[in-house]
């Protein structure tokens, strides 16, 4: 199991979905980042940071939104570690990524030593596996040949491309029925048995809660992130999870 300790106060937010068509969700963004580099002794953004990722090269030339972006992200890494996961969005981030901005990658899952105990961090979108086309997309797009022959192609090629698999997946996405979106009860209960861990975080499903139950005659915790959408969803929306000596709190935006 992939360990990192992370004493002190950790923040942790997922699904913020950042691009050009965002901008108010972008600057929310921006301001969390400032605060987690003062308040924070960590930040882990366990993936769909960004609303698509199609390779560290586009960072060489960035457009202006991702060079604000980058530069908030270096200042933040300057003051407190910072560790970037991926997810089924940014799947492509790497190693080129991180050393510009003086991150980490996340390993998938990450089981964190915190001051509270054990927490297992993951993205969460592998804990759905009753979306068995969704699934057979993943393990496509997560196949080094599949990975190595999507970034030979040039930068507006891989643009074009990406735009149209996110047309398909929200009309696939629409035709879904929500439940098989969600994660597997069954598939929780095995990760829980086979790490043993009490405490689980992740994301990917946009269904932010606390849920308590019962595996292997013990009590386990499973807490979904919040999704990020101060652009277009009324009232606005956010969030980041906080883990302490104390244990795991919620935060919402504070939003205008």
């Amino acid at each position: 199991m992939n360990k990192i300790a992370l004493p002190g106060t950790i923040w942790v937010a997922s699904d913020v979905h950042l691009g050009p068509a965002v901008p108010a969700t972008s600057e929310a963004f921006l301001s969390f980042l400032e605060a987690a580099a003062a308040e924070a002794s960590a930040l882990l953004l366990p993936g769909d940071i960004f609303d698509a990722w199609i390779g560290d090269d586009v960072i060489r030339q960035p457009p202006p939104w991702l060079a604000t972006v980058l530069d908030a992200l270096k200042r933040t890494a300057a003051a407190i570690p910072v560790w970037l996961g991926r997810g089924n969005r940014d799947f492509l981030m790497g190693g080129e990524l991180a050393e510009a901005v003086g991150a980490r990658l996340l390993p998938e899952p990450a089981l964190l030593e915190t001051d509270y105990g054990q927490v297992l961090l993951t993205h969460g979108d592998e804990l759905c596996i009753d979306d068995e086309p969704y699934q057979a997309f993943r393990a496509m797009v997560r196949n080094p040949a599949w990975q190595q022959e999507f970034l030979g192609k040039s930068i507006p090629e891989r643009l074009a491309l990406a735009q149209q698999a996110r047309g398909e997946s929200q009309a696939a996405t629409q035709a879904k029925d929500a439940e098989i979106m969600d994660v597997n009860p069954g598939a929780v209960e095995t990760l829980f048995r086979e790490t043993g861990v009490a405490t689980l975080v992740h994301g990917h499903t946009h269904r932010p809660d606390r849920h308590v139950l019962e595996v292997a005659g013990k009590r386990r915790e499973r807490w979904v992130l919040p999704d990020w959408d101060c652009d277009h969803a009324r009232p606005p929306r956010g969030g980041w999870l906080a883990i302490d000596r104390d244990g795991l709190q919620f935060y919402d935006l504070e939003l205008a």
